[in-house]
């Protein structure tokens, strides 16, 4: 039987403009300004502002001039609290930006160089290489199935089914085997390999000046890969009846091979990840001062012509009204976005400086052993703001220190309480065990149960358990894996 019902319950729903803000609040540097790229493109009503209208203006921005000190570590003037709580009204684009830079400043913008992809210079290289038409075909197909750490991961049966079906070009895997060799010939060495062994051997068999060094690894690699993989030294140098000298020398040759060959491309050198810092924290003679990294984000305004438009509320015509309408629609998009970029801005200060407050010992001279345990309830509690949102902080942004770049995540870690009572941060547990690790004897390095005993001595009473573990997390692998002869 049906019936009505009167029921009240609390229900938390975020508005747009706070599911905005979380968004931006969890993008890194170098995504905000991407980001901001593609609204400008997105709203002809937001558009760049011009520098003569922030320039002027440097002194009242954030991070510079007599406020850049308020905002230091000894910052007796500075509440957070107050500052979260600045209206989210529409403000002019010089004041929702920090703008560190003078007329006079060198550019630091980092170049974008033009390259090609890994996999088109595999294809580049095949014409160098005496295959005719339908060849060079099927090796386009198998390249396109190379990963990018230069591995053909799947097989050349299932390889051959696709081009057969969704080319329609009749194949077969005993086509595709010299095909696969010829790719393998390409540069960088180990290129195509279908598995770590065949890797490294086609990087050793392609050596010019070979030895017996390399003979000796090369016949370890065809004939005792598992027990070379395992480190099973003694049942190795009985396969290949070898000595330890020998041993050692082969070790050498292969420990030298890189078994990821296509992350080293590009353009010739070894390509890497640049990390772009979200903040900046300089230290002066003690006293340390934050600083917001955005010092290339592109300043934002209302676009003039659409905020014209949108005034008119009388238009003559259906037309006109329409338009008028539709500029109001782009106009209060865009004046939401830039409020969201502000309050992100105010976010992510608010979070660091808590931080920085939190972790001040540390900050002064990079020292881990004075990380304290900090979570993330304890940040939140400090700025008053929600973890979720002290969590899409930390988890993908950095800061530039004196002593190195930083990832914010790092900084958080639970309590750990040694036998005298004192609270440690979990953090330096690890570092000790670190250091056991990386002065160990390699030739009989320690393993868990040995590590808890050098741990108890220096007053950490920790679980076998608990530090296999921290091992794991700092991924160093157990003691039969760190053997060497």
């Amino acid at each position: 039987m049906l019936k009505q019902t009167l029921q009240q319950k609390q229900q938390l729903k975020l508005t747009p403009q706070q599911i905005l803000v979380q968004k931006l609040v969890q993008l890194p540097v170098a995504s905000i300004e991407q980001r901001i790229k593609e609204e400008i493109e997105n709203n002809p009503a937001l558009e760049e502002a011009a520098e003569t209208e922030w320039e002027a203006k440097d002194e009242q921005d954030t991070g510079v001039g007599d406020d850049a000190e308020q905002r230091g570590d000894e910052g007796d003037d500075f509440d957070a609290a107050d500052f979260m709580e600045e209206s989210d009204e529409y403000v002019p684009a010089y004041k929702v930006s920090v703008n560190n830079t003078s007329p006079d400043d060198e550019n630091r913008e980092m170049p974008i160089v033009s390259s090609t992809s890994f996999q088109d210079s595999l294809s580049t290289q095949l014409g160098l290489r005496n295959l005719n038409e339908r060849q060079i075909m099927l090796a386009d197909y198998i390249i396109g199935n190379i990963d990018d750490d230069g591995y053909l991961r799947r097989d050349l049966y299932s390889i051959a089914n696709d081009i057969t079906f969704l080319q329609n070009i009749l194949t077969d895997e005993n086509e595709l085997i010299p095909i696969l060799e010829a790719i393998q010939q390409l540069d960088p060495v180990g290129v195509g390999a279908r598995s770590l062994q065949e890797c490294l051997l086609l990087q050793l068999k392609r050596k010019v000046h070979k030895n017996a060094s390399v003979d000796i690894a090369i016949e370890i690699l065809e004939k005792a890969f598992d027990e070379f993989s395992k480190k099973n030294y003694e049942k190795l140098k009985e396969i290949i009846h070898i000595s330890d000298t020998e041993l050692k020398n082969a070790i050498v040759e292969i420990v030298k091979l890189n078994p990821k060959p296509g992350l080293t491309y590009s353009d010739g050198t070894e390509s890497a990840n640049q990390v772009i810092p979200d903040f900046i924290i300089n230290n002066w003679s003690g006293k340390l001062e934050l600083l917001l990294n955005n010092k290339n984000s592109t300043k934002l305004r209302l676009s003039p012509v659409y905020e014209e438009m949108g005034s008119n509320k009388t238009g003559k015509d259906r037309l006109q009204r329409e338009a008028a309408s539709f500029a109001r629609q782009r106009i209060e998009a865009a004046r939401d976005f830039i409020g969201a970029l502000k309050q992100r801005e105010e976010t992510l200060f608010a979070v660091m400086h808590a931080i920085l407050e939190y972790q001040k010992e540390y900050f002064l001279d990079g020292d881990e052993g004075k990380l304290k345990p900090m979570l993330l309830k304890d940040i939140a509690k400090a700025t008053k703001l929600d973890i979720s949102t002290i969590s899409r902080v930390v988890n993908s942004k950095y800061a530039q220190t004196a002593f190195g770049t930083i990832f914010l995540k790092n900084l958080f870690s639970e309590a750990f309480h040694k036998e005298g009572g004192e609270e440690v941060s979990i953090k330096e547990v690890k570092n000790i065990l670190k250091e056991f690790i990386d002065n160990e004897d390699k030739r009989n390095p320690l393993n868990d149960e040995a590590i808890v005993t050098l741990l108890e001595e220096r007053g950490y009473k920790v679980a076998r358990r608990t530090v296999a573990k921290y091992r794991e997390q700092l991924e160093l692998p157990i003691a039969r894996m760190r053997k060497q002869v």
